[in-house]
């Protein structure tokens, strides 16, 4: 899956995306009329589909309040903290600091460069991993 987003600033985009949240480049191509796209991999991709009733749940577990717009993109970081603090001094604006969730994992949430925004999530062990349910085989 690719998920393709439209930067006004390319450049800052590329700044926070590649550079500060350290995401590699994959590949990077140029055009007609100052046609610019920068492919970067973000590791393996899932499509989160939550009704409802599920976003105003997130939002109040991870930001207290309503926040979240209609798409909201995730990263899996291995510190959360050090990470948010990294990612506000390199254009993201913070929005909720890292929380520890039900599902155990420290979650932060930040405006970021290209009108995303962005959930850092750091898991905190298998706890936060419950067992498949067998019966569903």
């Amino acid at each position: 899956m690719r998920l393709v987003v439209e930067a006004e600033d390319f450049d800052a985009a590329v700044a926070f995306y590649r550079d500060a949240l350290g995401l590699p480049e994959e590949a990077a191509f140029e055009g007609d009329g100052d046609a610019r796209v920068m492919i970067l991999d973000a590791g393996r991709a899932t499509l989160e589909l939550a009704n409802p009733a599920q976003k105003r749940m997130i939002d109040e577990v991870e930001v207290g309040r309503q926040v979240a717009p209609r798409l909201r993109v995730a990263f899996e970081v291995t510190d959360a903290d050090e990470q948010t603090t990294h990612l506000t001094v390199h254009g993201a604006e913070l929005v909720a600091p890292p929380t520890k969730t039900p599902w155990n994992s420290l979650n932060s949430r930040l405006d970021a460069p290209a009108g995303l925004q962005v959930t850092l999530f750091e898991e905190l062990g298998d706890a936060a991993r419950p067992e498949p349910d067998s019966s569903a085989r």
